[in-house]
């Protein structure tokens, strides 16, 4: 039986595939582990979904790393995880593989070393060409829409914009993903079936793919049945079955 990879179609790849990494602390439970271990073992996790998504020719991936609201876990938690971070910033596998680096989120709530070290992997990778690894970094869709929304307030406030000249693209421009294109694929492991606060507006007309699978058994084959999947959809955007036939 041929595998989900060997059958993708690998001139219809997404461009930009969006994770929500769910299950760390689960998975060390269920192995009576402490949540710590969960997280590492997701780290690697990382590594491999990264090295894979430059194989299938991904130009972003974004990994929901932590959010605005996991600043309220406990406190040796969110420690944990910021040291966890840190020591895992480094430009080995960026370099290597040729990936950019970018963070988006709150970058003023993060701790001083860390927004330090990735300040300095983004301008050590900006010379690469190849895949974008984005990462969610005390992000949240609520923040973002909020602070894009005081910024475009501020500038009519100012004379600088029109009420009547506020549309979609101003938005989009004033988000702090507006570098990249929306996903065209969001995956999230884990068995939860919500967006969490990721990339709402980002995600309008994404494909949804959900799967039980842990962050840390996440394998790069379930990522090719995620692409897999993504592949057998008829994406319309609001328009009929017929209407986008009569375009290709």
């Amino acid at each position: 039986m041929m595998t989900y990879k060997e059958q993708l179609d690998m001139n219809r790849i997404p461009e930009h595939v969006a994770i929500i990494m769910d299950g760390n602390g689960r998975w060390a439970k269920l192995r009576g582990e402490d949540r710590s271990k969960g997280h590492m073992e997701g780290v690697e996790t990382v590594r491999r979904i990264v090295t894979e998504s430059v194989k299938l020719g991904f130009k972003y991936l974004t990994l929901y790393t932590f959010s605005t609201e996991n600043w309220n876990r406990p406190e040796a938690e969110v420690a944990a995880l910021m040291g966890l971070l840190f020591d895992n910033l480094k430009d080995e596998i960026f370099m290597k593989n040729n990936v950019g680096f970018r963070v988006v989120g709150d970058m003023e709530r993060m701790p001083a070393a860390v927004r330090e070290r990735i300040e300095w992997l983004e301008q050590t990778t900006a010379v690469n060409t190849g895949m974008t690894l984005v990462l969610a970094l005390s992000y949240s869709s609520k923040w973002e829409i909020t602070r894009a929304v005081r910024s475009i307030a501020t500038d009519v406030a100012k004379g600088n914009l029109k009420v009547d000249e506020v549309n979609e693209q101003t938005i989009a421009s004033r988000l702090v993903t507006n570098f990249m294109p929306d996903p065209d694929l969001l995956i999230r492991t884990g068995g939860e079936v919500r967006l969490s606060n990721y990339l709402l507006w980002q995600c309008a007309y994404s494909e949804l793919y959900f799967c039980d699978t842990l962050w840390p058994d996440f394998s790069e084959e379930e990522l090719a049945k995620a692409v897999y999947t993504f592949q057998q959809k008829e994406r319309r955007y609001g328009k009929t079955s017929e209407q986008v036939a009569a375009k290709q």
